[in-house]
C-alpha cells in the first residue's frame, strides 16, 4: 500500500498554547488509521489541518501528493468529511441534501441509491429532524461520500450513540473500507480503535506516544493472558502447576490464573471440567488498549 497521507514534524500553536508538538505520521491507501486520545489531545487539529480547514504553525503536510496549504482545494475535491456535529436545511429532504452536496462539486447522482447503502432508502423523503441518532450519524457519513472521494475522515463517528447504534457505524465502517475507503478517524473509545483500525496513533499532549497496529502495541506491553472463575471447591496451587503460570491468585471463592502461553487456557479448562472442578462467571482476556494507555501515560483513559 502506498502512502495516500503524509505528516511531518507538524505543530499548532493558538495563542502561545501548542497544541500540536512536532507529530509525524503516514496513511497508507486501504487502510483505517486511528487517532486515539483524550479530550484535548490535538486528534481534532490534526484532522482539521490535513482537510485544509486550518493551516499548521509549522511542519509540512501532503495528502495524495497535494499540499495542504498551496493546494487545499485540490484536497477538497478529493476527501470526505464527517464532523462531530453538522447542521441542515430544516426544509430539504435526505434526498435533496444529498443531490445537492453532490452538485457542490459538479456530481449528478442517484440519493435513493446512496441512502439505501445506508439503510436510509426509506427516509428519503424525511428531513434530517425526523432521523434517530443513529440515523442521522450514517446520514452525515452519506453526505460526506456523494461526491465519491479517496479519503473518507470521520470524527468520533459514533459519539453519542447507544451500543446497537455503535455497532451498526462499526459494521459500516468495516464495509466501507471492504469496499476500498480508505478512512482516517479520531474515536473516544478504546474497543472502537481496536476493533476497526488497521493502525493507530495514540496521541496526548500534541505529541504521538506509540504508532502501531492495536494488536502489536497490545503485545508490546503485555503478552499475559488471564483467565478468572468463581468456585464452588477448594483449588491447591499445584493444581495448575502443570501449565506454567506466571502467576497465581486463589482467594476463595475466586481463582486468576496469569499465562504466556495461549494454548494453556483450553487445557486449564479441560482440567477444570475433567475433575469435575464446579465454576461460574469465567472470564478469559489478554491485555487492552486502555493498558497500553495507562502505562504509556501514567494516567487512566479520559475518554
Amino acid at each position: 500500500m502506498d502512502r495516500i497521507i503524509s505528516v511531518t514534524n507538524l505543530t499548532k500553536t493558538y495563542k502561545n498554547t501548542p497544541a500540536l508538538k512536532g507529530i509525524s505520521f503516514n496513511v497508507k491507501r486501504g487502510e483505517i488509521f486511528g487517532i486515539l486520545g483524550p479530550n484535548g489531545a490535538g486528534k481534532t487539529t490534526t484532522l482539521e489541518i490535513i482537510e485544509g480547514l486550518r493551516v499548521q504553525t509549522s511542519g509540512q503536510c501532503a495528502v495524495l501528493g497535494y499540499d495542504n496549504i498551496s493546494e487545499s482545494a485540490e484536497i477538497k475535491k478529493k476527501i470526505g468529511v464527517q464532523l462531530q456535529s453538522s447542521k441542515y436545511f430544516n426544509h430539504l429532504s435526505l434526498a435533496e441534501l444529498l443531490e445537492l452536496f453532490a452538485s457542490l462539486y459538479g456530481k449528478k447522482i442517484n440519493p435513493v441509491e446512496i441512502l439505501k447503502s445506508f439503510d436510509l432508502e426509506g427516509k428519503a423523503a424525511a428531513t434530517v429532524k425526523e432521523l434517530s441518532g443513529g440515523q442521522k450519524q450514517r446520514f452525515t457519513i452519506a453526505t460526506a461520500l456523494a461526491h465519491n472521494p479517496e479519503i473518507l475522515f470521520l470524527d468520533e463517528p459514533t459519539t453519542g450513540l447507544d451500543p446497537k447504534a455503535r455497532h451498526d457505524m462499526w459494521q459500516l465502517i468495516k464495509g466501507l473500507n471492504r469496499s476500498g475507503m480508505t478512512i482516517i478517524m479520531t474515536t473516544h473509545y478504546m474497543e472502537e480503535a481496536e476493533f476497526l483500525c488497521h493502525r493507530l496513533a495514540i496521541l496526548d499532549n500534541g505529541q504521538i506516544l506509540k504508532l502501531d497496529s492495536p494488536q502489536s502495541l497490545i503485545a508490546e506491553i503485555s503478552k499475559i493472558y488471564k483467565i478468572s472463575f468463581f468456585t464452588e471447591d477448594k483449588i491447591s496451587p499445584d493444581f495448575f502447576a502443570e501449565f506454567q503460570p506466571k502467576k497465581i491468585v486463589l482467594e476463595y471463592p475466586k481463582a486468576i490464573v496469569e499465562t504466556e502461553n495461549f494454548a494453556a487456557l483450553p487445557k486449564i479448562l479441560n482440567k477444570l471440567q475433567k475433575e469435575k472442578i464446579r465454576y461460574s462467571f469465567l472470564n478469559v482476556k489478554s491485555a487492552t488498549l486502555e493498558e497500553v494507555y495507562l502505562q504509556l501515560t501514567g494516567k487512566e483513559y479520559e475518554g
